[in-house]
């Protein structure tokens, strides 16, 4: 049983935490000391101690940025008054009965602050020490304690408020439950923190009066004590016993004063990151009333009468110090300025629209190893050659093709490039800086060394060859050109197949308001009275989709204004508009005798294909051909436009206005180079010859079920 005692009690001593047996531990001596007689030699030491933790309270106030931060404040307060109260009575004790053997009969410290402050004269001793318990008492003390009294106050009323200003922030969501929590328990300490202060500035006003009621019996008693129990004369007793009593209360009103600072500088700290220090370093360093202050100086100095010197000296070292401070301040705003610039840079910067890139209407991406060719000052001439097909293009077209963005890409192979309209890659190739492209046109007379390819506008067969070959390719009948021209030719084809990509509002705005200088009412009764400016967009873009330019904008807006009572529909009307524009169409078609070579379609074979239009009520984009019937229509238009070009005439299919939109759109990809026209778009004066006739076999023929 006793062993178990034993272990538990080592237990209980191994989880005590040392510092915790501090303040027990003096409390005791304080204790002890009311009680107990103190030799001289331990008062020196407690007596310099009390300075020492004075001294430690004082500099912790001054550094703190808030009065939380020295939550502790009120209980070190009530401690440091109660050790130094106990140290009164001790000395006291050792004052009235060691006092007659001599001014050190109470320690070495009490002595030599008896002697420091009366510098023999005990009226001004006692002046002195008058003076320091008045400016503790009456206006540290005192002020301290009213400004605890009104902070103690104030944060009690505020409590209801900043409890609902936390309840609402954290019903907006502005805040999670832990931070809710945890600014309660700082309002709380808040409120019990000022409330101690209240209570603890009374502490310090109370020891100030227990201190002048002490000074007060040290000497009176001491000399009665000298006088009637040691014999000593009252000029001696008073003698010793003053400069005891005053060496005593100076050690223990020193510390005092500074506890009594301490707690001024907390109940007048206002919450800042800054320390006191800096704060008040930061806001006295004013370079406007460092200057005012050392012109009136100056001005006090010139004074008949006054120290001139001390003045003008003063005056010139506050002005001094105004520079300094305007230039640091000048200085750290560079900094700053260089700093915030810095991390500007440096920073993410906030997503805008800008940060959007549009996508170019028309882009030319290249190869670092193609950048040469665009280097006008090395001989490049790829810029003049896309320069020369904007305006060819734009001529032929009929309205302003959109500038081409020429970059290089280091995603692209060194020898590549690619073009792109709207954003997406519709053609790509391969040029080989230094040679030069010689492409067969289908027939020529022999061959030449080079780099086999394929010419990557229209895909026919090429060699990359030497330059000094260029002469003798030509006389086989290659058609020679450079990496430049290659890409330009390339350039051209696209462009020309994405007319109507590049067509937009804005084109068709222009090409409105250029029609409208000259014929000013055509254009207004059309736009937007009867079509609005889309339709009238997705018709010129039907029209280039088709091959047909749009040069001719007077007839086709005339066009529009007549049909636009019978339809709004774009498709349709670009079908009433296309008669309007025959002669434009035909043109390029005829041959050297201006006659129009075309080829038909059986009329048994047209005769089904109406009926299916028929089936769909005149809906091109529903017909759907049966299997049979649609391979056989096509191989027989392929082989027919195929004779025709060998034949070296352009291929034509004529067939009634009811069909042409549909079999126009399903041909295009199907039947290459293939033009088809209605009847109506050929101009009744214009001869035209029948080549061949689009004939399907019984088989293929057959009408879907």
């Amino acid at each position: 049983m006793s062993s178990l005692t034993l272990s538990n009690l080592r237990q209980t001593f191994e989880r005590l935490n040392p510092s915790a047996l501090s303040i027990p531990l003096l409390v005791l001596l304080i204790l002890s000391m009311l009680v107990l007689p103190m030799p001289p030699f331990l008062l020196d030491v407690l007596f310099t101690f009390n300075i020492l933790v004075s001294l430690i309270v004082l500099m912790v106030s001054i550094g703190v940025t808030r009065p939380l931060e020295f939550s502790s404040f009120p209980s070190i307060l009530l401690l440091a008054t109660m050790l130094r109260l106990a140290l009164n009575v001790a000395s006291t004790r050792v004052v009235l009965v060691e006092g007659h053997n001599g001014p050190d009969a109470a320690g070495k410290v009490i002595e030599s602050f008896g002697h420091f402050v009366i510098a023999g004269n005990y009226l001004v001793g006692v002046i002195i020490f008058a003076i320091l318990m008045i400016i503790n008492f009456i206006v540290v003390t005192k002020g301290a304690g009213r400004i605890s009294e009104v902070m103690a106050r104030f944060t009690l009323d505020a409590m209801p408020g900043k409890q609902m200003a936390i309840d609402a922030d954290l019903n907006a969501g502005l805040i999670d439950q832990d931070t809710a929590k945890r600014r309660r328990e700082e309002i709380s300490q808040e409120s019990d923190f000022f409330g101690s202060m209240d209570g603890a500035s009374k502490f310090v006003k109370g020891d100030a009066i227990a201190a002048l009621i002490i000074l007060f019996i040290n000497v009176v008693g001491g000399i009665i004590i000298g006088v009637t129990q040691h014999g000593l004369s009252f000029k001696s007793a008073g003698q010793t016993y003053v400069l005891l009593t005053i060496g005593d209360g100076l050690v223990a009103q020193i510390p005092a004063l500074f506890l009594s600072l301490a707690t001024a500088i907390i109940v007048t700290r206002v919450t800042t990151s800054q320390d006191m220090a800096t704060q008040a370093k930061d806001q006295l360093a004013n370079p406007t009333a460092l200057f005012i202050s050392s012109g009136i100086l100056t001005a006090l100095g010139m004074v008949p009468g006054m120290p001139s010197f001390v003045f003008l000296t003063l005056a010139l070292v506050s002005a001094g110090l105004g520079y300094l401070v305007m230039r640091d301040r000048g200085r750290s705003t560079e900094q700053a300025a260089v700093e915030k610039a810095a991390a500007a840079a440096d920073a993410p910067k906030e997503l805008d629209w800008d940060d959007v890139d549009t996508v170019d209407v028309v882009g030319l991406e290249i190869g670092y190893g193609l950048i040469p060719l665009v280097n006008t000052e090395t001989g490049g001439q790829l810029m003049n050659r896309v320069k020369g097909v904007r305006k060819k293009l734009s001529a032929e077209l009929g309205y302003l093709v959109q500038p081409v963005r020429i970059r290089d890409s280091l995603n692209l192979d060194p020898d590549s490039y690619r073009i792109i309209i709207n954003g997406v890659t519709r053609g790509k190739g391969e040029i080989k800086p230094g040679r030069e492209l010689a492409i067969s046109p289908g027939k020529v007379y022999g061959s030449v060394e080079g780099i086999a390819t394929k010419d990557p506008a229209f895909g026919l067969d090429a060699v990359w060859i030497d330059p000094s070959q260029r002469d003798y390719a030509r006389t086989l009948g290659y058609t020679v050109v450079d990496g430049a021209t290659a890409i330009a030719t390339h350039l051209n084809k696209v462009l020309r197949e994405g007319a109507a990509e590049l067509l937009s509002h804005d084109e068709t705005q222009q090409l409105l308001n250029k029609l409208s200088a000259r014929f000013p009412k055509l254009v207004e009764d059309l736009v937007p009275a009867k079509l609005p400016l889309g339709t009238i967009t997705r018709v010129l873009q039907n029209l280039l989709e088709e091959g047909v330019a749009i040069r001719d904008m007077r007839s086709i807006v005339e066009a529009l204004s007549e049909s636009c009572a019978r339809t709004q529909d774009p498709a349709e009307l670009t079908n009433l508009v296309r008669p309007r524009l025959g002669r434009m169409i035909v043109q390029p078609l005829l041959d050297t005798n201006d006659t129009l070579a075309v080829m038909t379609l059986d009329p048994a074979l047209e005769q089904i294909l109406h009926n299916i239009i028929q089936q769909h009520k005149g809906d091109p984009s529903n017909i759907v051909l049966e299997p049979n019937l649609a391979e056989g229509l096509f191989r027989a238009m392929r082989e027919s436009t195929r004779k025709i070009e060998d034949d070296g005439n352009t291929p034509v299919l004529v067939v009634s206005p009811v069909l042409r939109p549909w079999l126009a759109r399903a041909a295009r990809h199907r039947v290459e180079g293939l033009t088809v026209l209605s009847y109506s778009e050929i101009p009744d004066d214009q001869s035209v010859k029948v080549l061949e006739t689009v004939e399907v076999s019984a088989r293929d023929g057959q009408e879907p079920a």
